[in-house]
Formats: C-alpha cells, structure tokens, sequence
C-alpha cells in the first residue's frame, strides 16, 4: 500500500484531434498531481494509435506522467511506452512481461475480483484495477465493485490497486479513504464543466481528504 492515492488518467476512447487534445492533456497535468496516462483507443487502428503514443507521450515524460497503453504489448514495447494495460480477455500478464521487459510496467483489469488480482499479482503485475465502481460511458462496464474490495485488498497485499469506472469529483474522497493507490479517471477530467486542468485540482484535493480519512 502506497502512503497515499494519485491520479491516474485515460485518454477518451476516440480523439478526433491529436493537437487539441495534447492541450487538454497539458493543461490537465499542470492542473495538479497525476501518475500515469493510459492511451486507450480500442477500436482505433494501429497507426492512429502510434499517431497518439508520439503525439503525447512528450507533453507526459516532460512533466514526469508515466505512458501505458492498452491491451496492446507489442506496439507499447516498440513506441517505447512505460507499460501495459491488459484486460482479462487479452494478453497474459506473463505474455506482457515477455514482450515489455522487467522494467515496464504492467497493469492487469481484475474487475471485482480478489481472486483474478491475486493470480495478476502472483503472475508478477504491478498493479492491479478494480471496476467498475459506478455507472459509465466510457466502456461497457460487466462487473460493479465495492469500495470494500479496496480495503481488502490493502490489508493483505502489497501490489497497488488503482480503482476504475465512472468515478468522479464527488466519488474521489470515498475510494481514495477506501484504500485505492490510483484513481483511474476519463470522463471525469475531460468533460469537467470548468476544463481539465480544473477537474485536476479538484481531484486532488478530494484525494487529499479521503487519504486523511485511512
């Protein structure tokens, strides 16, 4: 268990325009605290996903965000992403770190099992994500989660969980005060009515007051 809960950002799951939206992103992480963007454009093809990972990944590694994409190993290790998310339908966790190396970091998708984020953590991840924790837009979410899984978790393992699924400003407080390392956030920032850079602080000040509630 981390000392304290940071934010975790994902891309929305279309960007019609690269430039536009690596201002948003500038302007979100020059808002407040945030450890990671995940670039997660499902049905995209590859070459807009590449066109993404270059587009981005300088306005990330010059303010310190690591770069993790999803679901794909192969194409993470090639435009020399920080790591990989991959879901439970699939690459393997083992089958990433094959791909990526020891150094990369790899995330996998549990939804709300202890079960599936122990094999992921027995298979060598470095964090595991539980979800969703509620309602969502931005993917079709199978399982609900309970805040609870996050206690759990945090009182039997070591490997940082990072809670996922329509979370917002006013449901930060209540998962970070459950025991989430990361708070996993798209819509949440990127459609804030005050902009992305304002959604950040405001999410780290939520963070803040449910990290004080352990």
């Amino acid at each position: 268990m981390t000392a304290d809960c940071r934010l975790y950002l994902i891309t929305p799951p279309v960007i019609d325009d690269l430039a536009a939206f690596g201002r948003q992103l500038a302007e979100a992480l020059d808002g407040g605290d945030v450890a990671a963007l995940q670039i997660r454009l499902k049905n995209a093809p590859d070459a807009a996903i590449e066109a993404a990972v270059h587009a981005l990944t300088p306005i990330c590694q010059s303010r310190g965000v690591a770069v993790i994409l999803n679901d794909r190993p192969d194409l993470a290790a090639r435009l020399g992403c920080d790591g990989v998310h991959v879901g439970q339908d699939d690459a393997s966790c083992a089958e990433a770190r094959r791909i990526m190396g020891a150094k990369a970091m790899i995330g996998v998708t549990c939804h709300d099992s202890r079960h599936l984020a122990m094999e992921a953590a027995e298979a060598g991840a470095d964090y595991v994500a539980f979800g969703a924790f509620f309602p969502t837009s931005t993917k079709e979410a199978s399982t609900r989660a309970e805040p609870e899984i996050l206690t759990i978790w945090q009182e039997v393992m070591e490997v940082p969980c990072v809670a996922i699924g329509g979370i917002t400003v006013e449901t930060a407080a209540g998962l970070a005060a459950a025991g989430a390392d990361f708070l996993a956030v798209s819509a949440g920032v990127w459609g804030h009515a005050e902009g992305p850079g304002a959604a950040v602080k405001a999410f780290e000040a939520e963070i803040t007051k449910g990290v004080a509630q352990r």
